[in-house]
C-alpha cells in the first residue's frame, strides 16, 4: 500500500488520521495524494498516537522551505516546516496557531512516495529574538551594581553619622541655669571657662584636694568682639578676695537657693556648698558687669584629653622644674607635651615665678595659646580623623549651659568664633594687688584703678591691641603739649565734701586718700546736691589736681580751673552721684592702664616660663 494512502481527512475532527494497512475507509476520506499534517488532531476523544510530533518553535521564529520543483512561490504562505527541516514561505500562522497545524489546513497533499515526513525535533537553542545585546545588559549590570554600592554607602555614611553625632550628644554634660541671654553671630560673645579642681577621671588620684566637691581653680572670661576680629582671655586669680552672692542651682528638676558669703576666696564660687557653675556666672557677672553668654567647664581630664586629641602642646622653660606637688618633671627647653605632663604643667607653680596663683597663670597662658595655635598649625581642624578625636574628647571632657548643651549648637558656636584670628587674641590677667590686711600675703584684692578701664574696655569691645596702637598714635600727636607736672602724692592739699547720694561719701574719701599717702587731705561735711564729681582748683595747683585726678580715678571734664580761688588754700573736691566709693574710677576710660601687662596667643605660646 502506497504510504500516502495510509492518511485519511475526518471531516467531523478536521484532521487526517493514519489509517491501518487493510483498514475500512472512513467516510469523507481524503483524496489519495493529499498530504497530511505533521500532526493529527484526536477522533472521537481519542488522542491520535500515529500522528508524527509536532516542533516546538519559538515565539516569531520564522521557519522556510523552498518551494518543490516546478511549484510557484506562494505569497503569504510563511512557517511551515518541511521535512528536511528548511521553511516553506508563504503560510502565515494565526496567533496561537501551531506551524503544523497550520501546514495541515492548509496544504492536503499528502506525502509523495518515498519522500515520508520525518518527526520533528526540539528545538533547545535560547530564542533568539529576545536576547538583548552583551554590551547592554553589562552596562546594565554595571550601573545596578554602582547605584547600589552608592545607596549602600550613603546608608552606612547616614548611619555612622547619625550614631557619632549621638555619640558626642551623648557625651556633652549640662547643667540648668537661671540665665537666658544666647550668644547670636551679630554680638560680641561673652564665655565663661571655669576649670575645676575635682579628682574625677583615671589617674587623677593625685590632684587637687581629696574628697573635695571641686574650687573654681581657672577661670578665664572668653570676650569675642562683635566682627570677630579680636578676641581677650581676662584671667580671674583663685586667691582673689570677693563676695559671693546668693545662687540659684536646679539640679534633676530640684531648684535650691545657695546663700551667698563675703570677703571670700573666688574659687569658693564654684564646687563648695553646692554650688554649681551658674553661681561662678553669677559671682564674675558682678564682679565686672560684663553680661555672660555661656559657660565651659572642664575638669583634670578635659586637660589630659584635649592635649592629646590635637598631638601634644608645644611648651617652653627657662630652667629645669621638678615639682614634687604637680609631678611635673621637665628640663628648660622645648617641649610637647599631652595628657597628665599636660596636666601636671598647668597646675604648677611653687617652681615658677613667686611660687603664686598668678605665677601659674602665666603657665595656663602659655599653655592656652600653644593651645589655640596648634589647632590650625598640625591640621586638626581640616582633618576628619583628628576633628572627630577633638569633638569625641571635648564633648567628654565638657560641662556646659543648656544653651550650648547640644553637637549642634556647640558646632555652630565653635564655627561662629573660630573666625578670630589666633594672633589677634589677647591675654590678660585681672589686676590685683596684695591683700592689705594680711601680715603676710596669701590673697589678693581687686585693683579698681586698672580694673575699671579693663572692665569698659570689653564692655565696649574695645580691643586689647587696638587701644594700644591709638595709644601710641596719641602719645606721638601730644607730644611738645603743655601738660602739668603731677605733684607729689603728699603735697596734694584737698578738701572734700559729699553732694552725692552714698551716705558717708566723704569721711570714706578721706580715709581712703591719707591711707594711699595723701596726708593733706581734710574733711568738708556735705554739700548741695550734684550729679557729677568736680574738682576745683587753681592754675598753681594744676600739679596737685592731676595726681589727685590719677588717684582716684576722675576724668578729664571733672577738673575745673578757677581764677577767683585763693592761692595757697586747699583744692575742693565734691562728690556727686556718680560717685560709687573710693578707689572707684568715676569713669573708667575705654583706656589700657600704662602698666598692665598683657600678650598675645602667639607671645604667651612663644614665652619661656621662668
Amino acid at each position: 500500500m502506497d504510504p500516502a494512502e495510509q492518511w485519511v481527512f475526518n471531516p467531523d475532527t478536521g484532521s487526517y488520521e493514519l489509517r491501518p494497512p487493510g483498514g475500512p475507509r472512513e467516510r469523507g476520506g481524503a483524496p489519495a495524494g493529499t498530504r497530511a499534517p505533521q500532526r493529527g488532531a484526536p477522533s472521537d476523544g481519542a488522542p491520535n498516537r500515529g500522528a508524527p510530533p509536532r516542533q516546538r518553535r519559538a515565539p516569531g521564529e520564522e521557519d522556510r522551505r523552498p518551494s518543490a520543483p516546478g511549484e510557484p512561490d506562494e505569497p503569504g504562505r510563511r512557517g511551515e516546516r518541511d521535512p528536511e527541516g528548511g521553511a516553506r514561505e508563504g503560510t502565515r500562522r494565526a496567533p496561537g496557531e501551531s506551524g503544523s497545524r497550520a501546514a495541515g489546513a492548509r496544504d492536503r497533499r499528502p506525502p509523495s512516495g518515498g519522500d515520508r515526513e520525518l518527526p520533528a525535533q526540539r528545538d533547545r537553542r535560547a530564542p533568539r529574538g529576545r536576547r538583548k545585546p552583551k554590551k547592554r545588559n553589562l552596562r546594565k549590570k554595571i550601573l545596578l551594581w554602582t547605584g547600589g554600592v552608592v545607596a549602600l554607602l550613603m546608608i552606612v555614611g547616614c548611619t555612622a553619622a547619625y550614631m557619632v553625632y549621638r555619640q558626642l550628644n551623648d557625651n556633652i554634660t549640662k547643667v540648668d541655669v537661671p540665665y537666658d541671654n544666647p550668644a547670636t553671630s551679630d554680638a560680641p560673645v561673652n564665655i565663661l571657662l571655669v576649670g575645676s579642681d575635682q579628682r574625677t577621671g583615671e589617674g587623677n588620684d593625685g590632684y587637687g584636694d581629696r574628697d573635695s566637691l571641686g574650687h573654681a581653680e581657672t577661670t578665664v572670661l572668653l570676650h569675642f568682639s562683635k566682627d570677630r576680629e579680636h578676641a581677650t582671655a581676662l584671667s580671674i586669680p583663685r586667691d582673689l578676695i570677693v563676695d559671693i552672692p546668693e545662687c540659684e542651682t536646679t539640679k534633676d528638676g530640684v531648684t535650691e537657693i545657695i546663700p551667698g558669703d563675703q570677703n571670700v576666696r573666688f574659687n569658693e564660687s564654684y564646687g563648695q556648698k553646692g554650688r554649681d557653675p551658674g553661681c561662678t556666672w553669677k559671682t564674675v557677672q558682678e564682679l565686672t558687669g560684663i553680661e555672660i553668654n555661656h559657660f565651659m567647664l572642664l575638669d583634670f581630664n578635659a586637660v589630659k584629653t584635649l592635649s592629646t586629641a590635637v598631638g601634644g602642646v608645644e611648651v617652653c622653660l627657662d630652667k629645669d622644674i621638678d615639682d614634687p606637688k604637680s609631678h611635673l618633671k621637665l628640663s628648660a627647653g622645648t617641649h610637647v607635651i599631652e595628657g597628665d605632663d599636660a596636666l601636671a604643667f598647668v597646675r604648677t607653680r611653687d617652681s615658677v615665678g613667686h611660687s603664686s596663683d598668678l605665677s601659674r597663670i602665666a603657665l595656663q597662658q602659655q599653655f592656652l595659646g600653644s593651645m589655640a595655635r596648634s589647632f590650625t598649625e598640625n591640621g586638626t581642624l581640616t582633618d576628619p580623623r583628628k576633628l572627630l578625636d577633638l569633638a569625641d574628647a571635648a564633648t567628654k571632657a565638657l560641662t556646659v549651659d543648656t544653651g550650648i548643651g547640644s553637637v549642634e549648637k556647640l558646632h555652630d558656636l565653635a564655627r561662629d568664633l573660630g573666625r578670630v584670628p589666633v594672633e589677634d587674641i589677647s591675654f590678660v590677667t585681672l589686676p590685683v594687688m596684695d591683700n592689705p590686711v594680711e601680715e603676710v600675703a596669701a590673697t589678693v584684692v581687686l585693683d579698681q584703678a586698672k580694673a575699671a578701664p579693663l572692665f569698659r574696655m570689653i564692655q565696649e569691645d574695645i580691643s586689647l591691641t587696638a587701644v594700644e596702637e591709638e595709644q601710641d598714635e596719641e602719645e606721638e600727636g601730644k607730644n611738645g603739649e603743655d601738660k602739668p607736672e603731677p605733684a607729689p602724692v603728699e603735697q596734694v592739699q584737698v578738701q572734700v565734701f559729699n553732694g552725692g547720694d552714698v551716705p558717708g561719701a566723704a569721711q570714706q574719701t578721706l580715709a581712703w586718700l591719707l591711707g594711699n599717702g595723701a596726708e593733706l587731705a581734710i574733711l568738708g561735711g556735705n554739700a548741695d546736691a550734684q550729679e557729677t564729681t568736680v574738682l576745683l582748683h587753681t592754675a598753681e595747683q594744676a600739679g596737685q589736681a592731676a595726681t589727685l585726678a590719677e588717684l582716684m580715678g576722675l576724668p578729664s571734664k571733672a577738673l575745673k580751673e578757677s581764677a577767683e580761688r585763693e592761692a595757697g588754700g586747699a583744692m575742693t573736691l565734691i562728690l556727686g552721684n556718680d560717685f560709687t566709693e573710693p578707689g572707684v574710677p568715676i569713669e573708667a576710660p575705654a583706656k589700657k592702664p600704662d602698666d598692665l601687662d598683657t600678650s598675645t596667643a602667639d607671645e604667651a605660646a612663644s614665652t619661656c616660663a621662668a
